[in-house]
């Protein structure tokens, strides 16, 4: 038997076409995309990715990895191909001095469980956590505490990882490193992701959060932007609200929060010095309990059903001198209306010098603001808000603004070659080497880049 014997042999062994797991790897969070794969590889070692790969590459048949499965638009799936289903990649540990191995398989909820014990946790967590590692890692996840220290990407010091080529390799900046900052937010094109090394933070045990209130967008926009740069906060995001008057005006709140450390609680007049908020709701509560409040949300939502609902979200990075004016122009337009009932708008400043992974892109500026618009949609009526989508990004770029590339949002390739600028080569240089045959990442759709 030769050597592609072996692996074709090994490949089918592997392979499961039964009709409910084809349905599952066809579905996402999105619910808005459903292209059924040939098989599922539910992978238990690295070995197993690199023959699946080993196989599928010479071949040309389309890779997707997944574990949470919570790509809006089809990203994770794999249409005629493979999914590597990676949730039985799930170990984390050991943790050693500040630092973690997870693998991809994990979702962040277990990361944190698993270093709370030792007192430290990831420096950024996305507000979500329920999501895979490996997932979070490709696009470069950001959370309340970006502004201090960039992506969750850029937490890791090491990758484990099985390339589109199907080499098992070890990278990290200092080895391998072009494919180490190819596969941090690089959607999924180059590499497979096994593990991370990630680098950890003390975690309080207990925090204050201050919830502060403005009638005024250029005043919101004022004092988060006052916020990001002077770092008074550990936290740090918002929202902007509804107002629930006929008007169709909207309010804006921050959402900042502290360490709550010792007997001596935070001194909120000096962290609330200088800020210009009408009114203010302030509470303590454990880190754990703050860090995993999402999961509430997602325990009511899955109960109404809602959960299983279409997400035609669209989130969006913008240049501060041309927030003020997106943010009213996109709140305001018909086709973001349903935003005021059945939707969640977040509106928070970053700093761009934090935000170190090379292929993530940032708007010009040193402040910029995520804007993200997360709607649910009934089963059958999300094709308006995906047009929608696509009509407020490209009023969006025309202003400065990029992608945050977690979206229910047809991009062709030529929306990618732009959105990725000077770093194109880039990308498709290093696909070039480590997926020859391009079968990693198609469902986001950069087709050039393979």
């Amino acid at each position: 038997m030769t050597s592609s014997d072996r692996v074709s042999a090994r490949f089918v062994e592997l392979l499961d076409t039964r009709p409910e797991v084809l349905r599952e790897a066809a579905e996402d969070f999105g619910h808005l995309v459903s292209a059924p794969p040939l098989g599922v590889v539910r992978p238990r070692s690295a070995a197993e990715v690199r023959d699946t790969l080993a196989y599928a590459g010479p071949r040309g048949v389309p890779v997707a990895a997944r574990a949470g499965g919570h790509s809006m638009y089809g990203q994770g799936q794999a249409r005629d191909g493979i999914v590597l289903d990676m949730r039985d990649l799930n170990a984390v540990g050991p943790v050693t001095g500040d630092r973690v191995e997870v693998q991809a398989g994990a979702l962040w909820r277990d990361v944190l469980a698993a270093t709370l014990p030792y007192g430290l946790a990831p420096p950024v967590l996305t507000d979500y956590l329920g999501a895979g590692v490996g997932g979070v890692l490709s696009v470069g996840g950001l959370g309340g505490a970006s502004h201090r220290h960039g992506l969750v990407a850029d937490s890791v010091l090491e990758l484990e990882v099985v390339t589109g080529a199907g080499e098992h390799l070890v990278c990290s900046p200092e080895h391998h490193g072009a494919l180490f900052h190819a596969v941090l937010a690089g959607l999924g094109q180059v590499a497979v992701i096994i593990r991370a090394t990630l680098r950890l933070s003390p975690a309080p045990v207990l925090v204050r959060r201050y919830c502060l209130f403005y009638p005024d967008l250029d005043a919101y926009l004022s004092d988060q932007r006052l916020l990001a740069t002077d770092r008074r906060f550990g936290y740090l995001e918002g929202q902007a609200r509804p107002t629930e008057d006929s008007a169709g005006d909207w309010t804006y709140m921050v959402e900042a929060v502290t360490a709550h450390r010792g007997p001596t609680p935070p001194d909120d007049r000096s962290l609330l010095g200088g800020l210009s908020f009408a009114a203010s709701e302030i509470t303590d509560l454990g880190y754990a309990e703050f860090a995993d409040r999402v999961a509430t949300d997602e325990e009511i939502l899955r109960g109404t059903g809602e959960w299983l609902h279409p997400h035609p979200w669209l989130n969006l990075l913008l240049p501060d001198d041309t927030a003020a004016s997106v943010v009213t122009g996109i709140l305001t337009d018909p086709g973001f209306r349903d935003l005021r009932v059945n939707g969640l708008v977040l509106l928070y400043p970053l700093l761009t010098r934090t935000l170190r992974a090379p292929l993530f892109r940032r708007p010009r500026g040193e402040v910029v603001h995520l804007l993200a618009l997360l709607r649910t949609a009934a089963p059958g009526a999300a094709g308006p808000m995906v047009a929608a989508n696509r009509t407020a990004y490209e009023y969006a770029r025309a202003e400065g603004a990029v992608a945050y590339p977690a979206n229910a949002l047809p991009m062709s390739a030529g929306d990618w070659r732009e959105h990725y600028g000077s770093r194109w080569s880039t990308l498709t240089e290093v696909k070039t080497v480590h997926d020859p045959h391009g079968v990693l990442g198609r469902g986001h759709g950069l087709g050039g880049a393979s």
